[in-house]
């Protein structure tokens, strides 16, 4: 059994800070890729930030300068520094684990998701 949850949605005002963490457990031999997506009302879901295992981070050009991640491989957690956040920002924020469990099976794990809400 693997599981994801996500830490730290909340409310903040336009231009605040807000940081995101992401966990995976289980039985889990090894996490791959790594990503934060979000999913703002009447839009389509879209990659926010991404870590592939070994690699470097990638971010939607929406965010580039203003959002970290940063991951934990010794935890198989991930974070995701926000800040100059912004209304446009308001989105349910989900993360997603590419995950080889102990049993040798490769799938994709989808946390619960954690509600960012950007407003005065």
């Amino acid at each position: 059994q693997v599981q994801v949850v996500e830490f730290g949605g909340g409310l903040v005002q336009p231009g605040g800070s807000l940081i995101l963490s992401c966990a995976a457990s289980g039985s889990i031999f090894r996490v791959n890729n790594m990503g934060w997506y979000r999913q703002a009302p009447g839009k389509e879901r879209e990659l926010v930030a991404g870590i592939p295992t070994g690699g470097s981070t990638n971010y939607a050009d929406s965010v580039k300068g203003r959002f970290t991640m940063s991951r934990d491989y010794a935890e198989n957690t991930v974070f995701l520094q926000m800040t100059s956040l912004k209304p446009e920002d308001t989105a349910v924020y989900s993360c997603n684990a590419d995950i080889t469990t102990t049993s040798g099976s490769r799938d994709l794990y989808w946390g619960q998701g954690t509600q960012v809400t950007v407003s005065s």
